[in-house]
This record gives C-alpha cells, sequence and structure tokens, in this order.
C-alpha cells in the first residue's frame, strides 16, 4: 500500500506522470464504507497527471462482500481560465475508439437525437466515445424495470430511444458528440495529430456568470459586473503582483503582470508566473487593447537563420499554420504568448511530440510514435535553419503580431493580410453585437 507522507509531499507534486513503466508506483488503498451495503471495502486513490488534462485523481472501490465497485475520475488541477467545446463527428467505427476525458461539470449532447447529459449528473471519466454511450445506455436502462411497472408508456418510449443510442455504435450514419465544459479540463483524442483533425472542431469560450457560479468561482448573490480596475497609467509604470497556484504542481506561487507597449504595433498584457517548488515557468499574452474590425493572417518565410529571433505575439485567438508540414494549431492551445520564432516552434514541439501522453505508456502505438517522431525531426531541421518553410499566424481578433526587422520599411519577408471575419467566426468569438448580425444579413 503507497502512503502519501509529508516527505512525498515536500519532495515534490505527488501527482506523477502516468507511465507503465513505474512499476514501483503503487495507488493508495484506503478502507471505506460501501454505499450498496453499508459495510467496508477498500478505495484505491491514483494520483497523476495527463499532458492536456493536467492532475487528475482516479478513484476505484471495490467492496468483497456485496462484490459492488465503482470507479471515478477527479480533475485535480486548476480550473482553466476559458471553456472549452469539443465538436466531434463520428464517421467511422475506428472515432468510437477515441480516449475522452469527460469532467463532471461538462455537458454531452448529441443533437441528432436530442439527447443530452446535464452537468453534474455523472462523475467524471476517463473512456472512450464508445464507453461514453455504453454508460448513457446504462444510466437510461437502471430504473426501467420499475417504469415498466408504473408507467409501461414511458418505459416503451424510453426502449425505443436505448435502442437509438444503441445503433450508434454501428455508425450505419455520421452523428455528433459535443462536449462542451465550463472548466476547460475536458478532452477529446486527436490521433492524427500533430496534424488538424477534419473530424474535430476544438473552441474556448468565456464563462457566464452562472457557469462561474456552479463552479464555485462566483458567490450565487455575486453582480455580473466585474469590479473597477486599477488606474491605467499607474498600471503602465508598474509591475502588478498577485498570488496564484502552479499550473503544474499547485503550490502557492505569484504572476507578475505588466502592461507593454510593442514597437509598430500595439499594447498588450504579459503575465509570468514563476514556482519556486518545481521551477515551472509560464508567461502569457492578451491584447491591451480591443478586438480590432478586420482579422489578420501574418506569412513570415524564414529564409535564414537569424529569422529565429524575431519577436512574436500570439493571441490565444490565433492559429499557428506550417504549410509545408500540414501542420495547424488551433486557437487556445498555446495561449498567448509574447515570444521570439525560436520559442514559438520549440512550444508546438513540446505541446505535440514531447509531452504528448500518446507518445509512452498504453497509449502509444508502433505507428504514432513513429509519425510524431518523424515531425519532431522536421521540427529541429527548421530550428538549426535547415528546412525553409512559411509560418502562417491566423488572428480572427487582429491581434497577434511578427517582427518586422526592416521597420519602417517594408518586409520583404513578411506578408500581412487583413479579412473580414465570417458571422461563425464572430458566433466563436463571442461578438454577438450590431456588426455581427448586420454581417448575417448581409450575407
Amino acid at each position: 500500500m503507497s502512503l502519501i507522507s509529508e516527505e512525498n509531499v515536500r519532495g515534490g507534486s505527488v501527482f506523477r506522470d502516468l507511465s507503465a513503466d513505474d512499476e514501483d508506483w503503487q495507488p493508495t488503498e484506503i478502507e471505506s464504507m460501501c454505499m450498496n451495503c453499508h459495510l467496508n471495502g477498500t478505495t484505491r486513490l491514483l494520483l497523476t497527471k495527463i499532458p492536456f488534462f493536467k492532475e487528475i485523481i482516479v478513484s476505484s472501490f471495490s467492496c468483497a462482500n456485496c462484490n459492488w465497485s465503482n470507479t471515478e475520475i477527479q480533475s485535480a488541477g486548476r480550473i482553466q481560465e476559458q471553456g472549452v467545446c469539443y465538436t466531434l463527428r463520428v464517421r467511422t467505427k475506428q472515432d468510437l475508439n477515441r480516449e475522452v476525458v469527460k469532467a463532471d461539470c461538462a455537458v454531452t449532447r448529441i443533437p441528432e437525437l436530442d439527447f443530452e447529459i446535464p452537468a453534474f449528473t455523472q462523475k467524471g471519466s476517463l473512456s472512450t466515445v464508445e464507453g461514453l454511450l455504453d454508460r448513457a445506455v446504462a444510466g437510461l436502462e437502471q430504473d426501467q424495470p420499475a417504469r415498466r411497472a408504473a408507467e409501461p408508456q414511458v418505459a416503451e418510449k424510453l426502449d425505443q430511444f436505448i435502442q437509438k443510442l444503441r445503433k450508434l455504435k454501428d455508425v450505419e450514419q455520421e452523428f455528433t458528440l459535443v462536449i462542451e465544459d465550463p472548466s476547460g479540463n475536458s478532452f477529446v483524442e486527436n490521433p492524427a495529430a500533430p496534424q488538424r483533425d477534419e473530424a474535430l472542431a476544438v473552441t474556448r469560450f468565456k464563462r457566464t456568470v452562472q457557469q462561474d457560479q456552479q463552479l464555485g468561482l462566483r458567490a450565487d448573490d455575486d453582480a455580473e459586473e466585474e469590479p473597477p480596475g486599477n488606474d491605467l497609467e499607474t498600471m503602465r509604470g508598474e509591475v502588478l503582483v498577485f498570488p496564484t497556484n502552479c499550473p503544474e504542481c499547485n503550490a502557492p506561487a505569484s504572476t507578475n503582470m505588466k502592461l507593454v507597449q510593442i514597437p509598430h504595433f500595439k499594447e498588450v498584457v504579459i503575465m509570468a508566473t514563476n514556482c519556486d517548488s518545481c521551477g515551472h515557468r509560464t508567461n502569457e499574452v492578451k491584447s491591451g487593447g480591443a478586438t480590432e474590425p478586420l482579422g489578420t493572417r501574418v506569412t513570415l518565410r524564414l529564409t535564414d537563420p537569424s529569422d529565429m529571433t524575431r519577436d512574436v505575439l500570439k493571441s490565444e485567438t490565433c492559429s499557428v499554420l506550417i504549410p509545408e508540414l500540414e501542420f495547424e494549431l488551433g486557437m487556445g492551445a498555446l495561449g498567448g504568448k509574447f515570444t521570439t520564432v525560436e520559442g514559438l516552434l520549440r512550444d508546438i514541439k513540446d505541446l505535440t511530440v514531447s509531452k504528448n501522453p500518446f507518445m509512452c505508456g498504453d497509449s502509444s502505438t508502433a505507428d504514432r510514435v513513429q509519425k510524431l517522431a518523424a515531425f519532431g525531426d522536421k521540427l529541429d531541421r527548421i530550428l538549426a535553419g535547415e528546412m525553409m518553410v512559411h509560418i502562417v499566424l491566423d488572428d480572427p481578433t487582429g491581434n497577434s503580431y511578427v517582427q518586422n526587422v526592416y521597420a519602417p520599411e517594408p518586409d520583404p519577408e513578411l506578408t500581412v493580410e487583413k479579412y473580414t471575419r465570417t458571422f461563425e467566426q464572430n458566433e466563436e468569438l463571442g461578438l454577438n453585437d450590431m456588426r455581427t448580425e448586420n454581417y448575417q444579413e448581409e450575407n
């Protein structure tokens, strides 16, 4: 039996990387009461870290007296700044094998059947698309014997609906699976990584006041208005420090925030967090101005190793494309960053290769590991200046930027295009104002 000792906590994070090679790592066992027979059973807790899903607690209960068992997953990491919505078009039976992490606060929908599993009605789970369907069927069947005796007509209609759910696993027709999680801690596997997944759309959204209240981030009687901010001139001249928690080990840390004017561009807010406990460092950038009327597509042609030192501002709504590698990184994947071209490429490699959960352990396959390793090798060649490619920053809010080293003269290797956002992009960005309505009427 493994114990969470004071030495383990003080020596580092109690959450360890999930790996089949760590044979010495055992779950923590706790004697607890069985909720079925009310005798004592055993709960096993496994505290682990899954990239893209932060820290999790896997809990498994079993009772030797009545053979009842229960397994659930809980997020032990922080609630993300934005919610996330995964929309998956299930086209083949292979799509049923995609791994899915569903937090307990996530809403699951299948629009074709007008079916919805509300938030907080199921425990968090680590499963597959097929597992989600099986769990939904099991939940609906649970009280069917009592319904057949009390309300036979309702039970008959429910039986028909259960058959429709079961038939989805045959994938005779495409259907859509939507997982909307205001905590931002759910995840759906992209088996084509690092390439774009045509069947999977990932969008980030700002939580509503009601969602903040559900997650315990706001008191029920809080007003909707945000508290007034500090004086802008004061903020420009100072570095503001406020307490927070490390996103890696969850230890107390501090975040520094400062307004910075980028030459030939605009003002941005840079936030940096340093953790004294584990040494983790992170920086995030947010635009200091409003959303621009037009989107911006910035294309940089890498022709010389010196291009790696160009400053790059990538907002959290910006997608990154490398056409020569058929690679696309969706908005929100790396958050907002103020870095260099080299720093951006290294962050992409860390996200898609080094910290990819499907590169090791039971989730890895030889083909997937080989494909991701080859992608990492190509990124290394680009970083070494041995491979000339284009890097495209596509930002519908117009708040991303690549340094022009010839400024104020035009840069021959840099192209900046302005474009009008589509109605769908405005919807995704939450810009439901008169401009959006006018655009919809015109188109």
